[in-house]
This record gives C-alpha cells, structure tokens and sequence, in this order.
C-alpha cells in the first residue's frame, strides 16, 4: 500500500510539473538575461550570452530544472523555440554592434521546425543581421548524427549565422564536436578556468586549447571567471575573450567594464604579446612595389615581366592596402584560354585577392607567424602586408619571418635555464643594464631556498628539480598579480633566481611570493613531518621544512647605482636572511640621492 500511495504522489508532482510547463509555453512566462563576454586584449565587450530564466519565485526560474523538465515532458523544442524568440527581443543591444550568443541544445538539431527562417523575422524586426548572432552548441544532449548536423548549421552559416561549441574540455562529445563542425568559437568550460593558475594539468590543457585555435582560426572564450588571478593568468596565456562573474553578471541593462580591470587586461597581453621574442614584424619590413586598385591587369603584368625577382605587388586605395596580387597567381590566370582578351584590360581589384594578411608593424614575428602559416595552403606563401597607422609601410616574405624566429629561438636557447626555461645569467646582466642605462626607480629582488640541499638529499634530484620548477612558477605567477608589465624573472642556477620589477610596491611582490610558496611547498613532502633539517654544514636546523629567503634591493632614482652595489648589498641581505628561520624577507634602498 506504502508503494501505491507513493507512486500516486510522485504521479500528482510529474501532472503538476507538466502543467506548470504548459502553462508557462501557453502565457510565454520566460524572459531573458545577459552576460557580457569581454575581450581579452582592450577589455571592449564582444557580446552577451542570453540566458532563459523562468517565472520570478516558481521552481522553474532556474534555467538547468526549466529546460530539464521540459525535455522529460516531451516540450524541449517549443520551449528552446520560445528562448529563441525570447532572447532577440530583448536584445537592448540590438541597435550597437556586439553579437548575441543563443543557447541551442544539441538535441534542438532534430527539432523539424528548426530550420525554417524563424530566426531571421525576429531579428528583422529587431533590426539586426544574421552576423550578430552565434549559436552557442550546448550539452544537454550529445549530437548522435554529426553529418546531419553540418547539413543543418551550414544552412545557417550561409544566411551569416556563426557557432559556438560551449563547455569544451567537460568531455569527449564537445571535442568531437570542435573536430566536426569546425566552430567559430569554443566556449571553455569554466571547469578548466578555475583555479588554473596554480594547476599545472588545467594550465597545460588551455594551452592546448589556445596552439590548435590559433592553427584553425578559431576563437576561445573562457567562462566562470570570477577570481582576478584566473583572469591575469589567461590574459597572459593569449586566451582571446572571458565570461564570468568578475567581469560581469547576467543583467538586462548594458554593461560597464571598470577601468581598472580593463588597465589590467591591456597590461597583461602586453606581456603576452611581447613574450618569447623582442623582434616585432617592422624589424622585417622589405619595400614592395604598390599599384591602385584600378590600376589595369596589363600595368601588372608588364612590371612582373621586367622584374623577375618581384614575388608579388600590394594593392591601395589612398596609401591603405586593400589587396595582394602574387606573381605566379596573375599569370595562371592570364594562361588559360583566352585569359588575355579577358582579363587585359580589366582592373586589378578584379582578381587581386582581396583578404591578404595585413598586420601592424608592432605586432610580434610569433604572432604574424601563427597567423601566416594557420592560413589555406594556397596562401600559404604569400607575402605578408605590413602597415604603420594603417597605411602602407611594406611586406615581409615567410621565409623571412621563419629565419627570424629560429634566430631568436636558438640565441634564447644558448642563455636560457634548461630546466626552468628562464632567461640565464647573460641576459640578466642585460636587462640589469639597461634598467640602469634608462636611470628610473626600479627593485631587484634575489630569491633562494633555504635547506635545499637537506631537501634534495634526501627526496632525490627529481623531487628537487620539481621543487625548483615550482620556485620559478610561484615567482612568474606573483609578478602576474603584483607587477608590471615588462617585469623581468631570471634563473641564475641551482636555487637562486631574480626578478627585476618597476612595481611602486615592490614589498607586497614580496610577500606574495612568500605567501604563494609556504602554501604549496608541504605539498612535496609526501605527508612527513619534519621537525629537523640540516645546513650545508650538517648542521641540525629545528624547522618544519624548506622555506624561501629574498633580498630586495630598491634603486632610485639617481645615477649613482652600478652593477656592484646591487650585488654588494644582495649578498648583505642575503646574509641577514640565514640568520633567521622560516620563509622572509630583508630590503635595503640604495642610490639614493643626499639633499
């Protein structure tokens, strides 16, 4: 009886819940709200995801029970078509420029009323373009037919629509589905984008992510940011755009980034954008010769003819490239039949290709290289178009920018530490002079581990080696939240490092990485406690295990600082430091000007 009387209660709740979602279809009792989805490079809003919420105070607000129940109750597509609808009129944005991410189950795709042009009247009325709108592919259910999928987001792609593939990295089917439907954004699940700047497995992962998007043009957006370090931390990575709270809650009003989190955004791609390489694609810069985009097929030609050695020739309108026409390409269409009667006298914006590779003179080789070789084969080897301001400054072949970049690769190898990849003692000595040589306020500060030698002793070199990696991680990621752009971090060998910082708070740097350090060091001592170490000199130490020491040096500004009292008072302070137990931290001012 206990059975049947429960069974008859759960029977009622499934009739009430079915009937809430009718009721909710019939009166359209959903409404839609907006997240921002901010660029990770200038801090400007790329768009807003629409997200359904249901009736204020009901069971059904939330979007995860609403659209759950309504797929077990067999109203998922006119539900998911209602969103649609939905999220379009209340776009408040629709008169702007940013585009509209819609959310659309995978299982929306077999919906028969899914395909007719629906959409495209409600974005008429609201007077917006197809190319403001990404379909953003969601996993309430996996796609079980991936070539009928393509057949139906083609028809889409061709009105202008884009896709989006959300929650990559959560499983197999979002992989399989950036594989076959070749998205234009990839959404990354906010699973990966916690905490990763301090998880060496979700790190590698998006940097994963980031390579093969850049190869395939595709753009990634990084939700549930919510914490500042997540945000710093994939800026610096190169991850294109961020969602999250910390940037911005679902709302029906316009979002405002606030200035300083847009300062910290432009300061942290700097760093990205100039990591790796010093040399800047203006360093390559050939002249080319130009022609006007009206200027005749035949005046091309003729100058390819007289110059044999000349690869290609840029197109303008007003000193603006607009076009690229490579040699070899000009002549296999002239060679076809009656090529020349045809094309003669033609202009040349007539088959010039009219979406070269145009880049900023102070854009980085790395960065021109990735976008250069991620093109179609057939451009594979076109020249690259360089501008100053916009305007025509000249153009630099691939063999040229592949030789740069295996240049600098190979000096950065020479120098660098092979175990932490960090610059080595050449280049610190060249960046300490030339922050002297620029005579501004800047600190140094040397950093070493203290009971190292007890430590790897008795774990072994490869326990000490990770031990090492991690000093140098802890290091990177405190300049990440407490420098400036530009700040320098060196390796000088064994447990030693350097970072030279023009951070005005050199001291909270400090204890950022003293605070980042003792939090993960215990991690490696696999569960011990330990109650003793001993010193270089065999000497028993009564402390809980390895801790950090750092001397700060800050210079200021005057022209009286030399390499030699930096070192003097670094082996001062570092002195000073082994007297005491337990990470810390002793700063001494020096040049500093009498009155």
């Amino acid at each position: 009886m206990a059975d049947i009387h429960m069974n008859s209660i759960v029977h009622e709740d499934k009739t009430y819940l079915q009937n809430e979602i009718q009721e909710i279809l019939r009166h359209k009792m959903i409404h839609s709200v907006y997240q921002p989805i901010i660029s990770l490079k200038n801090g400007s809003i790329l768009g807003y995801e629409a997200l359904t919420r249901g009736p204020h105070n009901h069971p059904f607000h939330s979007p995860l029970p609403l659209f759950t129940y309504a797929d077990e109750a067999g109203q998922l597509y006119p539900l998911d078509r209602l969103a649609r609808e939905k999220a379009i009129q209340g776009a408040f944005f629709a008169s702007g420029e940013e585009l509209l991410f819609i959310n659309i189950s995978a299982a929306i795709l077999h919906d028969p009323q899914f395909v007719p042009g629906r959409t495209l009247e409600l974005l008429e009325a609201q007077g917006m373009n197809p190319d403001r709108i990404v379909f953003e592919i969601t996993e309430r259910s996996s796609i079980e037919d991936f070539s009928m999928a393509k057949r139906l987001l083609m028809h889409y792609r061709n009105q202008g629509y884009r896709i989006a593939i959300d929650d990559a990295g959560a499983g197999y089917s979002s992989l399989q589905a950036i594989a076959e439907l070749h998205p234009d954004f990839i959404k990354v699940d906010r699973s990966l984008v916690q905490g990763v700047q301090s998880n060496k497995t979700k790190e590698a992962i998006l940097e994963a992510f980031v390579s093969f998007t850049q190869k395939l043009n595709i753009e990634i957006i990084a939700e549930g940011i919510e914490h500042l370090d997540e945000l710093l931390y994939l800026t610096r990575m190169g991850v294109h755009y961020g969602q999250g709270y910390l940037l911005g809650r679902p709302s029906v009003e316009k979002a405002v980034v606030g200035p300083d989190l847009i300062d910290h955004i432009v300061q942290q791609r700097k760093i990205h954008d100039t990591a790796g390489s010093t040399w800047s694609i203006g360093d390559l810069i050939n002249p080319i010769r130009t022609f006007d985009c009206k200027a005749l097929i035949s005046e091309v030609a003729n100058y390819f003819k007289t110059h044999v050695d000349a690869p290609g020739a840029v197109i303008v309108s007003k000193d603006v490239p607009v076009g690229l026409m490579m040699r070899e390409r000009l002549f296999q269409q002239l060679a076809g039949q009656y090529g020349f009667s045809l094309f003669w006298n033609r202009t040349i914006d007539q088959v010039m290709d009219a979406q070269p590779l145009i880049v900023d003179q102070h854009m980085p080789v790395e960065t021109v290289s990735q976008l250069a070789t991620s093109r179609d084969i057939h451009n594979l080897y076109d020249l690259v178009i360089i501008t100053n301001e916009g305007k025509m400054a000249g153009a630099s072949s691939i063999r040229a920018i592949l030789e740069c970049i295996t240049n600098a690769r190979m000096e950065s190898a020479k120098v660098a530490s092979p175990l932490t990849g960090l610059p080595g003692n050449i280049q610190i000595h060249r960046e300490l002079n030339k922050r002297l040589m620029e005579k501004k306020r800047f600190s140094v500060i040397y950093a070493d581990l203290d009971y190292f030698k007890w430590f790897n002793d008795r774990y072994g070199f490869q326990k000490g080696d990770q031990l090492i990696q991690y000093t140098a991680d802890v290091i990177q990621q405190s300049i990440v939240v407490c420098g400036k752009p530009f700040d320098f971090v060196g390796h000088i060998g064994g447990d030693d490092f350097i970072a030279i910082t023009s951070t005005v708070d050199p001291e909270r740097l400090c204890r950022e990485i003293i605070r980042r350090f003792d939090q993960g060091v215990r991690l490696f001592y696999e569960g011990d406690d330990w109650y003793y170490v001993e010193d270089r000199g065999g000497n028993r130490i009564e402390t809980s295990g390895v801790t950090i020491s750092l001397s700060l040096i800050i210079c200021e500004l005057a022209d009286a600082v030399t390499l030699e009292q930096i070192s003097q008072a670094s082996a001062k302070l570092k002195k000073l430091s082994k007297g005491y137990l337990g990470s810390i931290v002793h700063c001494e001012n020096i040049g500093i000007e009498n009155p």
